[in-house]
């Protein structure tokens, strides 16, 4: 029997960057033999935005609106991520309420965002169902945003020592009952998605991703937790008010897309957990520290003087970042966001670097789908969970 030769000619094929299982505009040049993946080349930049440059030549509160298109599924989570920093810079408490409320948005955040992780993932890889289930319920918690931000997407709503606006009346009763709703939408997914075993024999097994091999990727988020690390910033850290409630670390120890999978489903219960009990115990008392209204401000800058005074738009109210660094960091539902910040004795921060999860999470991608067939970068990118707005910043 003559042994079978692989054929030389391969072929490369170029998958993006407007592919719609690409989410957002990611290029991958992979190079085939037949239907196996010899190499694969992720390309980035094409959603390349300058944010880190733009911080530099802002200040704090010019720069929140921006923020929010890094990662815009997860919006909240930008903005904590950049007044955390400033605001432990410049040692500045952040009053109970503020930090209940906080927590709320974040979670309910992470929820919208597990959920587009969710949809378009299925139908990467070939169920429609969930793609349309899931919107009813990132529907329900678009309004919630609505109704306390009056924004559905880009909020503008977190600010240096506390939040813009209090919840308006009735807020707390809705996003209770959106609480027992979603636990049944929940539910209703695992009965869909879990046990198919179509969906089983695309995900099992594809994308394994070890755990000492995770650690050296440098991957955070459900990437890790799926590999058999319990790391999580919100038990690690203990920003905001975390360790008042009473929730577990989600993770799998098989490190396979269904793995990633099992990880984020059960991370929006634990979720749900947070939100209700950060519902039932939200303290009363302000929303936001005023002391840091009255800002320690350059006296009697030139923009007071005689020549500017007909120029109508003066600079937004501000305060120095002092003249130190900092790295910040907070478990978005990607990962790791982390902000490196050096302030330099001025309103604008002197540098002001963005640590993406979905950037360093995507490296490992063309590790992981060499020797896979074709088909299985689908797989393999959607558990990964990428938005190419953070990527390219």
């Amino acid at each position: 029997m003559i042994a079978p030769t692989t054929r030389k000619d391969l072929m490369i094929v170029n998958m993006g960057p407007h592919h719609p299982s690409m989410h957002g505009v990611l290029r991958l040049i992979v190079t085939l033999d037949g239907e196996d993946v010899i190499d694969c080349e992720p390309i980035l930049g094409y959603l390349h935005r300058g944010m880190e440059k733009i911080a530099e030549n802002r200040t704090i509160i010019q720069y929140l609106p921006y923020v929010t298109r890094w990662d815009y599924l997860a919006t909240m989570f930008t903005e904590a991520i950049t007044v955390n920093g400033p605001e432990q810079l410049g040692n500045i408490q952040v009053p109970k309420r503020a930090s209940y409320i906080r927590a709320i948005m974040l979670e309910l955040s992470r929820i919208a965002s597990h959920l587009l992780w969710l949809g378009p993932f299925m139908a990467d890889i070939g169920a429609q169902t969930p793609f349309f289930y899931i919107f009813r319920e990132r529907e329900l918690i678009y309004d919630l945003f609505e109704a306390a931000t009056g924004m559905r997407m880009m909020h503008n709503y977190f600010r240096i020592g506390g939040i813009a606006a209090d919840l308006p009346h009735g807020w707390i009763d809705k996003c209770l009952d959106f609480c027992d709703y979603f636990l049944t939408g929940v539910a209703e997914y695992q009965k869909l998605i879990t046990r198919n075993p179509i969906f089983l024999e695309r995900v099992e097994g594809v994308g394994i991703i070890g755990g000492e091999e995770a650690l050296n990727w440098g991957l955070s988020g459900p990437m890790l937790r799926a590999s058999g690390i319990q790391w999580d910033l919100r038990k690690v850290d203990h920003y905001e008010c975390y360790e008042e409630f009473d929730w577990e670390v989600q993770w799998q120890k098989e490190g396979d897309s269904l793995a990633r999978y099992l990880v984020r489903i059960s991370e929006m219960t634990e979720s749900i957990k947070i939100i209700q009990q950060a519902l039932e115990g939200i303290p009363g008392g302000p929303f936001e520290n005023l002391e840091i209204r009255r800002f320690d401000r350059v006296k009697d800058t030139e923009w007071n003087d005689f020549e500017y005074r007909f120029i109508s738009k003066k600079p937004s109210p501000t305060f120095e970042l002092s003249k130190q660094e900092l790295y910040v960091r907070v478990e978005a539902p990607k990962g790791e966001l982390g902000i490196f910040l050096i302030g330099d004795q001025s309103v604008f921060p002197w540098r002001w670097k963005i640590r993406p999860p979905g950037f360093i999470n995507l490296q490992i991608l063309p590790q992981l789908v060499k020797r896979m067939k074709l088909a299985d970068i689908m797989t393999i990118l959607g558990s990964i969970d990428i938005i190419m707005g953070e990527v390219d910043r």
